[in-house]
């Protein structure tokens, strides 16, 4: 009783702090694209702000010069898509609010994306013909649209010294950044200080010092320190702070140092993140370490150091709870974002809050890790486990996310649950978000309810299987060998290279999925026509700061935060 009626009295805290400080200044994300069956469909964002009797107008122009004709016969006010069922060629779409009965200002004229009839995507052509490892979405040049930060090669080595893991980089990462529609803006060379692999070269992107443009903050270091392995195990290491419209390199400050570590496997593991730590101005997290001891260093807006944490200051047994990434979330309902490190968290204020150190003597190292509201009965957020490590019992688990409480748990032994584990409502008869994963070795599988039933064991896919809000209700589909589909349901959509990124980027509320495929970048997104509205989820701090950190790490999905599920309404699909 206590805990709902704590929860109940922050509510409005939440929804206060989950929609304005985390808010970029974006356009209306208009996209048009041709269907597979000619037509045209048209997609545009409600902003979280909007009055709740907001309309729009859909707006066709045939050509230069030509006069502009509305495809509405009145204001759509149920929803942010239509259909241009009658499209004529070289069409231009706009579209204008309307509020009691009068027009605003027209939005930014989009031409038509002439998708295949098997690919409904954008187009992003790269500099060559080569893939990418990471996508970073974030407004560059102040212009309100999401431009896009790729690191390419796709090439990955690893710090765990073990035959089939780590290998000698091939050539240097470099980080690339391309406009909304497409331009090349610049490249920035990582330097073979930096390895080749996810670890050793983390970069996330956000606008931090609040000008309206993004900035680029990497790990970097100087000249070329490998030793005749190729292994880079010492020199100066930096964290470089990048002009989003340059790429210019213009502040750096020293990266936490490898002193205090086992071994090169544990002071190769670096992250980077970014939290509302006060509740009002995002703050830069660097992170080093996973396995062993973990370093957190706060920066606020300036780049001047708020707070730094050590595990090994704790009285509990920090090391060593760290996941593949770090995600910020308000889990104590104080308005103010903590740092879900694995199963461990930190306050706010740079002190540990509770860690779940397990049974296993040396680690409590999970490789799944989300934090959502997954059981929307339970006051408060959630957060899934699965340990890498083995478990006698408890390997699969949900706790409470405020306190470390376990919920529910697998009560049998687990041996290496591995990958990312998937959490998501893919179905619809029960409450929440269902919760899976996998081990990698000894083929357990785990299909469980919000309210912690065993409902499958069977393996869906893969250990990682991607969830997007694709069709327009309430549950998400799934991207499973390819193909996006509902859960044991209907396939919508073939897509075509390596997934690297998931966010409602462009378009109304529903997820784009990002992928890398040679000497390009796609961005595929639905044209179901949806009766459901909804405000951009990039308007929501938790899911925000999820996308942001897709940048690095493992391939966590964004989930939203306590106040950004409530406003979810039931979603219908269009008939």
């Amino acid at each position: 009783m206590e805990r709902h009626a704590r929860f109940a009295a922050v509510i409005g805290v939440l929804f206060a702090c989950a929609g304005t400080s985390a808010q970029e200044r974006l356009d209306r994300g208009l996209v048009a694209l041709k269907t597979a069956d000619g037509k045209v469909y048209v997609g545009w964002r409600l902003w979280a702000d909007d009055p709740k009797d907001i309309a729009f107008n859909v707006y066709r122009k045939a050509g230069d010069g030509q006069a502009a004709e509305s495809l509405t016969t009145e204001p759509i006010s149920h929803c942010t898509n239509c259909v241009d069922q009658s499209p004529v060629p070289d069409a231009k779409y706009f579209i204008r609010t309307v509020r009691a009965g009068k027009e605003g200002e027209a939005s930014p004229v989009v031409g038509v994306t002439d998708a295949s009839a098997k690919a409904t995507c954008v187009r992003v052509k790269l500099q060559g013909d080569y893939g990418f490892q990471k996508c970073a979405l974030a407004d560059l040049d102040g212009d309100g649209r999401l431009d896009y930060v790729i690191k390419q090669p796709d090439f990955n080595t690893d710090p765990y010294q073990h035959p089939g893991y780590w290998k000698k980089s091939e050539d240097t990462y470099k980080i690339e950044a391309y406009n909304h529609d497409g331009r090349f803006m610049w490249r920035y060379d990582m330097g073979w200080s930096i390895e080749a692999g996810v670890w050793y070269s983390p970069y996330i992107v956000y606008d931090l010092d609040g000008d309206g443009k993004a900035e680029v903050y990497a790990k970097a270091g100087e000249g070329d320190p490998r030793d005749e392995k190729g292994l880079v195990t010492s020199g100066a290491e930096w964290l470089v702070k990048i002009d989003g419209l340059t790429g210019k390199a213009t502040r750096k400050l020293p990266w936490p140092d490898r002193s205090g570590y086992a071994s090169y496997n544990y002071w190769s593991r670096n992250m980077l993140a970014v939290a509302y730590l006060d509740g009002k101005r995002p703050s830069l997290i660097v992170q080093r370490g996973t396995y062993d001891v973990i370093k957190v260093e706060a920066y606020d807006p300036d780049l001047k150091l708020i707070w730094r944490w050590d595990s090994r200051s704790e009285k509990q047994r920090y090391n060593a709870s760290g996941s593949h990434g770090t995600r910020a979330a308000d889990v104590d309902g104080d308005g103010r974002d903590e740092l879900v490190l694995g199963s461990s968290v930190l306050d706010d204020n740079g002190r540990g809050l509770w860690v779940n150190p397990m049974s296993h003597p040396r680690s409590s190292h999970p490789d799944v890790c989300s934090v959502g509201d997954i059981d929307p009965d339970h006051p408060g957020l959630e957060i899934f486990y699965g340990y890498e490590v083995d478990q006698p019992k408890h390997g699969v688990c949900l706790v409470d996310a405020a306190t470390g409480q376990n919920l529910w748990g697998f009560d049998g032994p687990t041996y290496h649950v591995h990958g990312f584990g998937m959490v998501a409502d893919i179905i619809a008869g029960h409450p929440g978000q269902e919760c899976y994963a996998g081990e990698k070795d000894h083929g357990q599988y785990f299909l469980y309810t919000a309210k912690g039933e065993r409902i499958g064991s069977e393996k869906i896919d893969s250990l990682s299987p991607r969830a997007i809000w694709w069709d327009g209700d309430a549950q998400k589909e799934l991207n499973l060998a390819g193909k996006i589909q509902q859960y044991r349901g209907q396939v919508y959509e073939s897509i075509a290279g390596s997934a690297v990124a998931i966010a409602d980027c462009i378009g109304d509320w529903r997820e784009e999925i990002l992928t890398s495929v040679p000497g390009e970048l796609r961005i595929y997104t639905t044209t179901i026509p949806t009766d459901t509205r909804r405000a951009c989820l990039m308007q929501d701090r938790q899911y925000r700061l999820g996308v942001a950190a897709v940048s690095m790490g493992y391939f966590y999905w964004p989930q939203l935060s306590l106040a950004g599920t409530a406003r979810f309404p039931e979603g219908r699909r269009a008939q």
